[in-house]
């Protein structure tokens, strides 16, 4: 039996992501191009993003038959073997020979031949252990994770995220919506977007429709649409920037900033550019946006995104914002969407939960302090800046706000957003549900529907 190309796809993007430090979306764009069948490639997408999202406890079920510690296995055999439990596990239409013989034939592929016996070995005792004969793996594993071990330790290795997140969540949110978190973040999250060119709407659809993909209206935001199957970025209109694929927390940010005609906009951390797409859109030829970001590889990405969607009013620049700016110029609108720990975006984003450590939080709050510091002097009187994050954590949002405004005295407050949102979030929806009484606008992933968002709405006394 020859490996299917679906498992050799995914194989090597997990590989690229253990040792390459990649991230799973983009190693995975890379593999799956037009040759590739589209239930090949469903396949590799589901085995990638289910093995990463369930990596702790498919090493700890290795563990369980291999009677040491699953680190101390090549990565390769490591792969194959969170490869293979992951299909026995969850993928009930997948043969239990084939998720065996397929990844023993993938460690002979990765030239770990040595190995092949005892992969065979350990998922063939997998297969037919009775703790998953049943319909109910939720209820196997209550009762093979011992309830002898602190709480935390318990949810870490039952929905597999690190004991330290799930710690902090814990304590930040109380044990149900934590338990909530845990498992929205182990669902596949919806895709999302919007029309970036209103007179296409209809060729869009079409185009759409051509990926098998159908169209719904969005959860959370009126103008925004779901993108449910098939696969939408292989057709015309995401090609060619018709439309944008982007959360709906994340579009609720760019709405946030509250641009206008003609305005001037600096957007300080803006790769890959869905936000700065929509920046441009609002303020129109009349206006101009300034697009920067540290790295110059991906200021040339995201410009060639500008000018395939036809855009000509932004400037991309590469500058390190955590240093004083360069502009003489003050601006009406600032979006700092700042780099962050990604914690709410785990569902999406699954290789985080391995990546983040605890000492990073301190790291990052001390740029992001730095980037928003340095960015509110540029803000022009009567202004509006937006800083925002992906993160879940105090340090990386309201801690941050709240130490920079401290310093700068009473020229700067942070002011409602609840105007803005009332005109852009779904009747259905409550305001109060996403702004604070602190006037801080948030998102939760199990209560919304969206990635975790953070932002704040700052504005400079005129």
């Amino acid at each position: 039996m020859n490996i299917s190309q679906a498992r050799t796809i995914a194989f090597d993007v997990l590989l690229r992501v253990a040792r390459q430090n990649a991230y799973a979306d983009d190693a995975l764009r890379a593999e799956l191009n037009k040759t590739v069948k589209a239930e090949d490639a469903g396949l590799a997408t589901e085995l990638t993003f289910g093995v990463l999202r369930w990596q702790r406890l498919l090493d700890f079920l290795t563990e369980r038959y291999l009677k040491k510690p699953a680190s101390t296995v090549d990565i390769e055999v490591r792969i194959a073997l969170r490869m293979g439990l992951y299909q026995l596990l969850f993928l009930d239409r997948v043969p239990a020979r084939a998720a065996v013989h397929e990844s023993v034939e993938l460690v002979k592929r990765a030239r770990k031949r040595s190995a092949a016996t005892f992969v065979n070995a350990i998922l063939r005792k997998a297969s037919k252990d009775p703790a998953f004969s049943g319909d109910s793996h939720a209820e196997a594993l209550a009762t093979i994770v011992s309830n002898e071990i602190p709480l935390a330790d318990q949810l870490g290795i039952r929905f597999s995220h690190s004991t330290w997140m799930v710690e902090r969540w814990i304590r930040n949110y109380g044990e149900e919506r934590t338990h909530n978190l845990l498992e929205t973040n182990n669902c596949a999250p919806a895709l999302s977007g919007y029309l970036l060119d209103p007179q296409r709407a209809e060729e869009t659809k079409l185009s759409l429709q051509q990926t098998g993909t159908r169209i719904l209206p969005g959860k959370f935001l009126r103008d925004s649409w779901i993108f449910d199957g098939g696969n939408p970025g292989a057709g015309q209109a995401v090609r060619q920037s018709w439309v944008a694929i982007q959360d709906e927390a994340s579009q609720a940010v760019a709405h946030l900033v509250a641009a206008e005609t003609g305005d001037s906009v600096l957007d300080l951390c803006a790769a890959p550019g869905g936000k700065t797409l929509m920046l441009a859109r609002a303020v129109g030829p009349q206006g101009h946006v300034i697009a920067a970001d540290l790295h110059e590889h991906r200021v040339r990405a995201t410009r060639e995104r500008l000018e395939s969607a036809g855009v000509r009013n932004v400037e991309m620049i590469a500058l390190d914002g955590s240093q004083p700016l360069p502009f003489e110029q003050r601006f009406d609108r600032i979006l700092v969407d700042v780099p962050c720990s990604g914690t709410g975006t785990l569902a999406r984003h699954p290789e985080i939960r391995w990546k983040v450590l605890p000492g990073d939080l301190s790291d990052l709050h001390a740029r992001q302090a730095a980037l928003l510091r340095n960015a509110l002097p540029h803000l022009a009187p009567g202004g509006r800046l937006v800083y925002s994050t992906c993160s879940l954590e105090p340090e990386e949002n309201e801690l941050v706000v709240r130490e920079v405004l401290d310093a700068l005295g009473a020229s700067f407050q942070i002011a409602d957003p609840r105007p803005v949102v009332e005109t852009v979030l779904r009747d259905m929806l409550s305001v109060a549900s996403v702004v604070s009484r602190d006037h801080f606008f948030r998102t939760f992933p199990p209560e919304h529907g969206t990635d975790g968002f953070f932002a704040a709405v700052i504005e400079r006394q005129r």
